[in-house]
């Protein structure tokens, strides 16, 4: 048995993703366009040090057609983008013909360049008339954001493969409403419950409306998935604790918008251990751990992927529309990326349908309230010259793209300090 077993196992193989498999990188407008002056988060970063506002970001809005060639040049097949609602509908109900056009010629610049388009309506940014009527907790949000979707699919349709109706929904309430740290920070549980109820209604809306717009097309949203653990394995206070958080952040949004999914999008990168406290559990810090953590104190778990997808799977198709690292150390993004998608190699090979990833993100951008000190891209952006610099770690991710998998070669990035270069360029 064990010589047969030897015999099965593939150590030199290439771990193969499925023919057709999508590769590629997500951005969002406001983190890397700059200049969304009509939007509420530009009016919220204007209460706040300097330091914080977005201002020009990446220049995006006039160099994305430079930033296309780098991925297209790295190999890239598809990327995530997200349009800004606050350019095409500046004031309520009137549209700007001339931001329509540009929206037409970004989308265009892609599809030139043969990449599959994932298009994202909604990130987190609202046009600041929206916020001044209540935002999300008007009852009447899902009507405005219906409007701007029968307006504006009609014109791009011809240049997008997937939609994305709205990013995150639960990260928008949790950060405008549980934590109330972005705008328009009301702190209130009513006011967070009345919004997510009409983020559900808008993605219900958007979804029939977007099929009846472009009946053959595939729509769905990304939401925010997080993996847990107990602190102590046999403390059923805090088993309990993980399968009700476990519901509550990664089930229930899809289970109160059933049939309304063509594929699932999934943002993965927090893991949390939950610890007994009083009758309760709460999320252990692990910050002071001997644990590998990311640059916002994030822990890097990366078989948190595998539980999420496999727990996820539910004969649906399922896109990662986000996963990275903020770290200034691009060996650590290499490390990363070699393990976390062993990962989604592990949860393909389990039956898990995984169609695509989009590593977060192209560009170091605009990352919310933390501003610019996260790094997350793959490539470089000096924000005072706009000069964009690629990171070994698009290398490495460009020879991933090209086999379509991770050689066994590329196994010498873990546990070993040898350069992209030295390991791409051995026979």
């Amino acid at each position: 048995m064990a010589d047969q077993a030897s015999h099965h196992k593939h150590d030199h193989a290439t771990l193969t993703f499925p023919e057709g498999f999508l590769w590629g990188t997500a951005t969002s407008a406001h983190q890397v366009e700059g200049g969304n002056s009509n939007n509420d988060w530009w009016q919220w970063e204007q209460t706040r040090p300097q330091q914080f506002w977005s201002g020009p970001s990446c220049d995006h809005y006039h160099k994305y057609e430079e930033d296309f060639d780098l991925a297209k040049n790295l190999g890239h097949n598809a990327h995530r983008l997200s349009i800004e609602w606050s350019r095409i509908e500046p004031e309520e109900g009137k549209f700007d013909l001339r931001e329509i056009e540009h929206y037409q010629n970004v989308l265009k610049a892609l599809k030139d360049r043969g990449l599959k388009v994932m298009l994202t309506l909604h990130h987190f940014t609202n046009p600041a008339w929206f916020a001044q009527k209540g935002g999300w907790e008007n009852r009447k949000s899902a009507f405005y954001f219906e409007r701007f979707v029968k307006t504006i699919v009609p014109e791009i349709k011809d240049y997008v493969d997937f939609w994305i109706t709205i990013n995150e929904p639960g990260v928008l309430v949790w950060g405008s409403y549980i934590a109330a740290i972005w705008p328009p920070q009301k702190k209130s549980r009513w006011k967070a419950l009345k919004a997510m109820w009409n983020i559900i209604r808008a993605h219900k809306k958007a979804y029939k409306a977007i099929h009846k717009l472009v009946p053959k097309t595939e729509v769905g949203l990304a939401q925010n998935v997080q993996s847990y653990t107990a602190y102590h394995k046999h403390s059923l206070i805090e088993q309990f604790g993980v399968i009700f958080s476990d519901l509550a952040s990664n089930h229930i949004f899809y289970f109160l918008t059933k049939g309304y999914h063509d594929f699932y999008g999934l943002n993965y990168y927090f893991h949390y251990r939950l610890k007994e406290h009083g009758l309760g559990v709460e999320i252990t810090d692990v910050t002071h751990f001997s644990k590998d953590i990311s640059d916002m104190g994030w822990e890097i778990f990366p078989e948190g992927i595998f539980n999420v997808l496999t727990d996820l799977s539910n004969h649906i198709p399922i896109y990662l529309t986000e996963c990275g690292i903020a770290t200034s150390n691009d060996d650590r993004r290499i490390r990363f990326l070699m393990q976390y998608l062993q990962e989604v190699y592990r949860a393909i090979q389990a039956g898990v349908n995984v169609k695509g990833f989009f590593y977060w993100s192209l560009l170091d951008n605009f990352e919310w309230a933390d501003g610019y000190e996260p790094k997350f891209g793959l490539i470089e952006v000096d924000f005072k010259t706009q000069k964009r610099t690629i990171k070994p770690s698009s290398l490495l991710y460009q020879d991933i793209i090209k086999h379509n998998g991770i050689r066994h070669k590329l196994m010498k990035f873990l546990g070993h300090r040898v350069s992209v270069k030295e390991v791409l360029e051995e026979k």
